[in-house]
């Protein structure tokens, strides 16, 4: 009789605690589902709040469109460019003026040339020569028309007259100048003089820059000949070559002083005719001297 009793009551406990399972597991659904709906409701309120907010407060300003003034303003009408407008132009360039200390004397040397035209059409002239004890040893003048051919090269003719050595002789002239190369300038000039006689001269030299004015300049002369000359001093064939290295400081980029070294030497039947007169065939220097130009 104990036993039936205790089974009733066994199955109430049972019910009651699956009762208050129940309610609890139903109590925490709603709890979550509310809580759930605040966070997307303070969602909602804050995306809100953001769209409330005033328009100059939370955004720039917009950039104003720029008007013809303002165009005018930033980019201003440029003069054209002085060689491209017809005008006439020009340019003196005294490449060396120096002191040479040469093994029998003292040697003052030149070499300068120029230009006046307007960009493709111009009057070339070109002079060099040396001094030595006080007498003239070697003079000439060259007067060229040049035409360019393109933006880095010119066609020149014209006419050459020397002075000094021997008696003064005129040649036509025939060349082309130019830059096979970035700062390389060159120079190929054909002559043809009286008696038959002829030259061909090679020129060039290059700006190094070791800083923005200290510059050293490596140059080279080449000259050839179609026959023998006694007179001036020159055989038929390659005649005599020079090659120079100079460093020169721009105090302003028109002047320049400098020093440096030459070395010189005859060739072939220029050679034998400077032996028979006593002269050096092959003599190094050393030159100081100013480069300007304007």
């Amino acid at each position: 009789m104990t036993s039936s009793l205790k089974r009733p009551a066994l199955l109430a406990l049972a019910v009651a605690l699956a009762a208050a399972g129940s309610a609890r597991a139903a109590e925490t659904m709603d709890h979550g589902s509310m809580d759930h709906s605040q966070m997307n409701h303070g969602q909602m309120d804050h995306g809100d709040r953001d769209q409330a907010q005033p328009s100059g407060h939370g955004s720039r300003t917009p950039i104003p469109v720029p008007s013809e003034a303002d165009r005018a303003a930033a980019f201003p009408q440029l003069p054209p460019h002085q060689m491209h407008t017809g005008s006439i132009n020009s340019l003196f360039l005294m490449d060396k003026l120096e002191y040479q200390d040469a093994d029998d004397a003292s040697v003052l040397s030149w070499d300068a040339s120029g230009w006046i035209g307007r960009d493709i059409n111009r009057f070339w002239f070109r002079t060099e020569g040396e001094r030595a004890n006080g007498k003239t040893e070697e003079a000439e003048v060259q007067a060229l028309y040049g035409r360019a051919v393109s933006p880095w090269w010119e066609l020149v003719a014209g006419v050459r007259q020397d002075f000094k050595p021997g008696s003064k002789q005129t040649w036509a002239a025939f060349g082309v100048q130019g830059m096979p190369l970035y700062g390389l300038e060159t120079e190929a000039t054909a002559f043809f003089g009286e008696n038959g006689q002829s030259a061909l001269r090679l020129e060039g030299d290059y700006d190094i820059l070791l800083t923005n004015r200290l510059i050293l300049q490596p140059t080279a002369e080449v000259n050839l000949y179609g026959r023998n000359d006694h007179e001036r001093g020159v055989g038929s064939g390659l005649g005599n070559t020079e090659v120079g290295l100079r460093l020169r400081y721009e105090i302003v980029r028109e002047f320049a002083p400098y020093i440096g070294v030459t070395w010189n030497r005859n060739y072939g039947n220029t050679a034998d005719f400077a032996r028979e007169e006593g002269e050096d065939n092959d003599e190094a220097r050393f030159v100081a001297g100013i480069r300007f130009w304007f």
